[in-house]
């Protein structure tokens, strides 16, 4: 089966740089490109015509509402999907089970979630959520379960801890339930993943990191007679030649603003995430040449130094990206959502240079040659 490809939308805003946008207070570097309608808009268009399934619209304080803006972009594209993330728990889930068939119909099914449950305290207390780390969980596992008994019809009833509900439902019951994805790394998230998630994603973590998450999430969906697809979300450094890459790499490490490291950084220890804090584990802070930030072969680790998230980049000539995603692939992930910097080229550049090398993959497996590190692709047996 060919994998999923989407792209992002960045609605923190864009740029060059890897300090361009809302990732971290302070500078936020030269050439921003605020989050206007307009260049969202221009960064969909453009994803739609690279070919990508999809563009993950984020959450968080230093976005615009990812809500608002699938259904502003939708409107300009015709075939693209928005994957809109949102945290559950700040409305309710048969108000927001009617939000998501509404977009349904009126895009012709081109919705698509992303459950963000939250790893900061301080972020979910500035929007007057007060729950611990283990409780968001618990209560997205109840905010799932009433989502999809709404989604089936009238007469729903639950009862939990967190949510009650008497005779819910929808007058038209939603013909195609959105794909639901799913992150976390913590005990509690997998846990929750194992239940509900259709697609479990992680952040652009080492084909050795992901490998036994995989298999953990497998045999926990299992158990609950369920199956999982995986995805990882990274960033992309894909260009002609494997120095135009890394050249491109150093230039986004010294472009860093100073000071804006050491800020980020502050701010990342202050998180709750497993997942963030896998990311950070992934680099020793400051480094002066981008080649030392090479956290395994073709898989960059610079951008984690300022960025919170997915803080990770495959590196390198179009053919090693095509080849590092093929090694992902044969590990059991299908779906991939990318981003580069700024996101409207490089939608772009990605498009016309890396996918047709990554649809074509179906019938190419990678090469690891150990003496070497390289990897490169061999047409299958």
């Amino acid at each position: 089966m060919t994998s999923d490809f989407l792209w992002y939308l960045p609605t923190h805003g864009d740029g060059r740089n890897l300090s361009a946008g809302a990732f971290h207070k302070g500078t936020r570097g030269a050439h921003h490109r605020p989050p206007s309608l307009g260049y969202l808009k221009q960064v969909a268009l453009a994803s739609e015509a690279a070919g990508f399934l999809g563009t993950l619209i984020p959450t968080g304080t230093q976005c615009e509402d990812a809500w608002a803006v699938a259904a502003a972009v939708s409107e300009h594209t015709t075939r693209l999907k928005s994957l809109v993330a949102f945290r559950p728990g700040f409305v309710l889930p048969a108000v927001a089970a009617h939000t998501v068939a509404s977009l349904q119909r009126f895009t012709s099914n081109r919705i698509l979630l992303n459950v963000v449950t939250g790893g900061s305290s301080t972020e979910q207390q500035a929007y007057g959520d007060f729950l611990g780390h283990d409780e968001r969980y618990e209560r997205t596992d109840e905010f799932l379960n009433v989502v999809r008994g709404i989604w089936a019809g009238r007469g729903f009833d639950f009862e939990g801890a967190h949510y009650r509900v008497k005779n819910g439902g929808l007058a038209q019951p939603l013909k195609r339930v959105p794909t639901i994805y799913f992150g976390g790394a913590s005990a509690a998230a997998e846990r929750v993943a194992a239940k509900h998630a259709d697609v479990y994603l992680t952040w652009g973590e080492t084909p050795p990191m992901i490998q036994p998450r995989i298999a953990s999430l497998r045999a926990q969906a299992a158990a609950h007679g369920r199956s999982l697809r995986f995805g990882v979300r990274i960033h992309l450094i894909s260009r002609d030649t494997e120095a135009e890459a890394w050249s491109e790499a150093q230039r986004l490490l010294v472009s860093i603003p100073e000071g804006a490291i050491e800020e980020a950084q502050r701010q990342f220890a202050l998180s709750e995430s497993v997942g963030q804090s896998r990311m950070v584990g992934l680099h020793r802070g400051p480094i002066a040449d981008a080649r030392q930030l090479e956290v395994y072969p073709n898989v960059w680790a610079g951008v984690g130094l300022v960025r919170g998230g997915a803080g990770t980049a495959i590196i390198g000539s179009h053919e090693q990206v095509a080849a590092r995603i093929a090694e992902y692939e044969a590990l059991g992930v299908d779906t991939f959502i990318f981003s580069a910097y700024p996101n409207l080229e490089e939608a772009v550049r990605i498009g016309e240079d890396l996918l047709p090398l990554l649809t074509a993959g179906a019938t190419l497996r990678p090469v690891v040659s150990p003496s070497t590190r390289e990897l490169s692709l061999v047409e299958a047996s």
